[in-house]
C-alpha cells in the first residue's frame, strides 16, 4: 500500500474508533470529548487536501512505505 492508502486507512480508523467512544449512543461511549478528536483528523485530512503537507505522510515515508506504487504488466 501507497502512502496516501495508508493515510485514508489510519484516518478512517481514528474517525470510526473516536465516534465509537463518543457519541451516547455507542455502547464503547466513554466521554463526548472524543468527538474532539474526531474534528482534528477531519480538520488535518482538510488541511492535507490544501497544502499537500501531512504529518502522518512523513512518518510513513521514514517508515519506509513507497510513495507510489510499481505497476506492472501482467502477461497472459
Amino acid at each position: 500500500m501507497t502512502v496516501e492508502r495508508w493515510i485514508r486507512v489510519i484516518a478512517g480508523l481514528f474517525i470510526m474508533t473516536s465516534l465509537a467512544l463518543g457519541v451516547q449512543a455507542s455502547p464503547l461511549f466513554v466521554s463526548p470529548w472524543f468527538l474532539a478528536f474526531t474534528a482534528f483528523v477531519g480538520l488535518n485530512l482538510f488541511q492535507f487536501g490544501l497544502t499537500n503537507f501531512c504529518p502522518l505522510a512523513i512518518i510513513l515515508r521514514k517508515l519506509g512505505v513507497p510513495e507510489q506504487r510499481t505497476h506492472t504488466v501482467c502477461a497472459s
